[in-house]
């Protein structure tokens, strides 16, 4: 009866201290790889204000890029080992299916053909977006289904093209697709007037529109006509680097909540609230549970901030594209992100 009672006894502390006993995990494959590396290698896009272009130094900036940024951080404590290769909409996937990438934060959409079939797996929503139309302003259009007859710049290989046509086909308007490789193509084809309209992410048209010549001569359509779940991508059969590319965006969002900041991430490191000491690494061992440093989290947020920070850098009201925060704000003001607790 004693010996019952010590073993029960000892296999309730072994579960009340889960922390104390942790050892670091062991790298899987991927992480492996890219320490062996020395960077992670991320798929870019060819040019997406906001959220993947090369800035006039040269240097890629935006949500996906610091996306990529932030597991860099998280994995090595340095935001600069990283490495884009540019990827068209067409072999985004293949790309990672053939280890050529480890990770793709190019906005692409999470859905339930490319999550099953491909693959892949789909870690966690960072922009919220939906299908939306570019025309100009002289056109007087002011909403899609008056574009009954046009001509529509749309990119292959992206739910955009698919999604074209079930709208279409829905609302019985006949419409002409015009269909590109790249979305530079499409973008260089609806500028030249080879098409009416640009359809595509309404968060990527209105980078598209600041960056034409005279924006103002265009006008994104107030309708929306699909869901588009951006989510960064990583491939089948390891879950380390899954859970480890997932906890990262997840960090960037709890951070947000906390208001833990890049500006401040060090003095948080002094708060006494458990929340911000198991996200910092000041207490428990979450980072070692992933085959990482405790500081995970906190190198990340050092390196690129919370998600907020993120959005309003390269997309929020101050910048040329003007994007209010809507669906991609924090749940407790309205949106819809929401990060699982660390503990």
């Amino acid at each position: 009866m004693i010996r019952r009672s010590l073993i029960a006894a000892g296999a309730a502390l072994a579960l009340a201290l889960p922390a104390a006993a942790q050892t670091m995990a062991p790298a899987g494959p991927t992480l492996a790889s890219t320490r062996a590396k020395g960077v992670v290698d991320c798929g870019a896009h060819p040019g997406a204000p906001g959220f993947g272009v090369t800035d006039s130094r040269g240097v890629y900036q935006g949500l996906e890029a610091d996306t990529c940024r932030a597991v860099a951080a998280a994995i090595f404590g340095d935001p600069s080992k990283v490495r884009f290769t540019v990827v068209t909409s067409a072999a985004r996937l293949p790309a990672l299916q053939a280890g050529q990438i480890d990770l793709l934060p190019r906005t692409t959409t999470w859905t339930q053909s490319r999550d099953t079939t491909n693959g892949l797996n789909f870690t966690a929503v960072t922009f919220y977006d939906g299908q939306g139309f570019l025309v100009r302003r002289s056109a007087g259009v002011t909403r899609a289904n008056q574009l009954d007859g046009a001509s529509i710049c749309v990119t292959s290989g992206t739910t955009n093209e698919l999604n074209l046509a079930d709208w279409a086909r829905s609302n019985r308007l006949q419409i002409r697709p015009v269909v590109f490789e790249q979305n530079d193509e499409t973008r260089i084809a609806y500028e030249s007037g080879r098409c009416d309209a640009f359809s595509t992410d309404a968060s990527q048209l209105a980078g598209i529109r600041s960056a034409l010549p005279r924006p103002e001569e265009h006008v994104v359509l107030p309708d929306i006509i699909s869901k588009e779940p951006l989510s960064p991508a990583v491939r089948h059969g390891d879950d380390q680097w899954f859970d480890i590319v997932r906890w990262t965006i997840f960090a960037l969002i709890e951070a947000e909540e906390l208001g833990v900041t890049q500006a401040n991430v060090d003095e948080m490191l002094n708060s006494q609230r458990p929340e911000i000491r198991r996200l910092l690494g000041v207490s428990g061992d979450h980072g070692p549970f992933m085959g990482l440093d405790r500081r995970w989290a906190y190198n990340a947020i050092k390196a690129v901030g919370n998600y907020g920070e993120i959005f309003e850098r390269h997309l929020g009201r101050n910048t040329p594209i003007g994007l209010s925060r809507g669906l991609n704000d924090l749940w407790t003001r309205g949106g819809l992100m929401y990060a699982p607790p660390v503990r």
